[in-house]
């Protein structure tokens, strides 16, 4: 796979597997339930008003929708997601928590039910990195976003974790994550990637910056590596490192041992860095 960002246009990688690597477990539920708009598109907090219509694509359970739709109300939000499943779950939070500006829908980001140029915002999380096109994705939301409106995209660079300490285990998890999401179709270096894919997909005004989840407080290390020490044996990420030949059942309790170390050491630290922007569609 070449770094070129026009191969992610010209030269897709092949048709992912599965329409979500991770899957819908409970333990990877729980690491999306953790997301706001605070943690997980502060970027994006400038360009948000009063009134605005919003798209959030690739909702997942609806935490970042839901935050979004209190920041803009009366505005209405509507998240997308493909799963039917997550969908049911993000409008039953909608409904907990007294949200009524906030509606969800089935949809595929490569062909969204809206007509041309809709939103005053669009917003994706953690949804391009699985993708087989991302830049046919964004010239969808391109096109559902209303002339002036604004585009906020944030995506992991997977190439950029780092932790501590250097738990063999967690080095192995890295080596198997990569080569699972690859298989799989996606990109877990897309962070790094954004600005180009929005250029390519059309957008002439595009201003990239970087963020970073950190993990190192004793409840962080807990909810974070006691999560992926069950995702590592139990999601669809361990059925798909062992079907793609990435790992053997033996590798990956060794990694969902190493996590749960590293969840108990009260030196354990650990960064996640993400690529993001906000681009203008003209």
């Amino acid at each position: 796979m070449t770094d070129a960002p026009e191969h992610a246009e010209t030269a897709p990688r092949d048709e992912p597997r599965d329409e979500y690597m991770h899957g819908h477990h409970p333990s990877v539920l729980r690491s999306h339930a953790w997301r706001t708009v605070q943690n997980s598109a502060s970027y994006l907090i400038p360009h948000l008003g009063l009134g605005q219509s919003v798209l959030d694509v690739g909702s997942g359970p609806g935490t970042i929708t839901v935050d979004l739709a209190r920041r803009v109300a009366p505005g209405q939000v509507i998240g997308v997601d493909a799963s039917a499943e997550i969908v049911d779950q993000a409008r039953a939070l909608a409904r907990d928590e007294g949200v009524h500006n906030v509606s969800f829908q089935v949809g595929d980001v490569s062909e969204l039910d809206f007509p041309d140029n809709s939103f005053d915002v669009v917003h994706a999380h953690q949804l391009l990195q699985h993708l087989v096109n991302p830049v046919a994705a964004l010239k969808e939301l391109r096109r559902v976003l209303k002339p002036g409106g604004v585009l906020g995209v944030r995506e992991v660079d997977y190439g950029g974790v780092t932790w501590y300490p250097q738990l063999p285990g967690l080095a192995t998890w890295m080596t198997v994550y990569r080569e699972v999401h690859y298989w799989n179709g996606g990109d877990p270096d897309a962070g790094r990637a954004l600005k180009a894919w929005a250029r390519l997909a059309g957008f002439e005004s595009v201003t990239a910056s970087a963020s970073i989840w950190c993990f190192a407080s004793d409840a962080e290390r807990e909810w974070w590596g006691l999560s992926w020490a069950e995702r590592a044996t139990e999601s669809n990420f361990a059925s798909h490192a062992i079907e793609s030949g990435a790992a053997d059942l033996a590798s990956l309790k060794a990694i969902a041992e190493a996590w749960r170390t590293w969840s108990s050491d009260p030196d354990g630290w650990l960064g996640i860095p993400h690529g993001e922007i906000i681009a203008r569609k003209k």
